[in-house]
This record gives C-alpha cells, structure tokens and sequence, in this order.
C-alpha cells in the first residue's frame, strides 16, 4: 500500500479502534487458481492473532494450506472530496478531487482448525462483540441446530506478521481547507469522519 508520511496511521489505539469499529475484513490470497478474496469478519485474540470462519462449502480452506501468506484489509469510513469545498481554491483554483479514507493492512499466516472447540471459540468470540451481553448466544439456540451449524463452518486464525495503517484525511490541507472539508461530512451525515477528522491535531500546512 501506498503510504506518504503524513498519510502514515501509527497510532495502536487507532489502528485496534479501526479494527473493533470495521471487523468485516476484505482476506486476499494468491491460490493455485489465482487471486482470491473472500469478506469475512475477523476479531482480535490473544497476541497478535485474528480469528474467523468460513462456511464449509467455501473452497477456501480447500485451496489455501496452513501457513499461507494472506492480507486482511479492513476499511474505515471514506468519502469523496471535491475541490469546491476548499475556500483557497476561490483564490488560487489550484485543487483537484480526492478521496478521505481509513485503512488498515494486516499480513499474516493462516492456519486452519475444524475442531469444535475452536469454532465454538470463533463464533462466541464474534457473537459476545456484535450482541454484547444482553443479546443472541449459541445456548440460544437448539444443541442440535447449533451443532448442525458449527458443522457448516470451517475456523482459522491468521498468525499476524506486519500491520499498515493509512489515514488520509485532508490532514495535508491548510487549516482552513481542512476545516471546510470537516464540515462539508458533517453536514452530510458522515457524522463518523467528520469526528475522526476533528480528533486530529492540526499543525502547519504540508
């Protein structure tokens, strides 16, 4: 991924907040049949793992073996920026479009685990962060379906190896751009980047 240093995400805080807030993952990876990418939703577990699962009549866990190399990207808010929202391009027409975003690129290992004691992990793990304590649990639910269910699915963790982070939210723009920008979401309804776009310390233009 392309990172300019004023676009680079270092913050761990903002890169774990990124993950919790956007878990539905884009999983790339070169098989014997070329590129695949498959959307899967991955969590945090333990250091520096991710655990998810794909349905058994995935070819997925088919095609990639234990120890493959595959990137997981997770995509924050984004949203096009015209150059009319710049109050300096009134004075210099120097502005073209662009587009705000937050992305994270995880690299790892996969490794695959069918037994019934890690998918019940996997699932649980995602249930207890979607439903929270109050909602939907796997006891819930019959024994026999839920059993018929997790025989479905087919559980892995990727063994993380690097993590790439990009912000790019006008943070390269002057004050004043960078503020009308912020506004400019806001008054969309983009309530979650013009607060992100808020939270950023503001310094000199670049």
């Amino acid at each position: 991924m392309y990172i300019p240093p004023h676009f680079a995400e270092t913050d761990p805080s903002e890169i774990a907040g990124l993950i919790e807030a956007c878990p539905l993952a884009s999983l790339v990876v070169q098989t014997a049949e070329g590129l695949v990418a498959n959307h899967l939703p991955l969590l945090p577990e333990g250091d520096g793992r991710m655990i998810g699962h794909v349905a058994r009549a995935n070819r997925l866990h088919e095609l990639v073996t234990d120890g493959t190399e595959v990137l997981l990207i997770f995509r924050g808010q984004d949203g096009y920026v015209s150059p009319d929202w710049y109050p300096s391009k009134a004075e210099t027409h120097k502005a073209v479009p662009t587009w705000n975003y937050q992305v994270v690129h995880v690299a790892g290992r996969i490794r695959w685990d069918d037994s019934d004691k890690f998918k019940r992990r996997a699932v649980g793990l995602l249930t207890r962060k979607m439903e929270g304590p109050a909602g939907w649990k796997m006891a819930d639910a019959p024994r026999d379906f839920m059993d018929g269910m997790l025989a479905a699915i087919v559980g892995f963790e990727v063994a993380v190896d690097r993590v790439l982070a990009k912000t790019k939210l006008s943070q390269n723009r002057a004050d004043a751009d960078f503020a009308a920008v912020r506004d400019r979401f806001e008054g969309q309804g983009r309530h979650d980047l013009s607060a992100r776009m808020a939270r950023m310390p503001r310094g000199a233009e670049k």
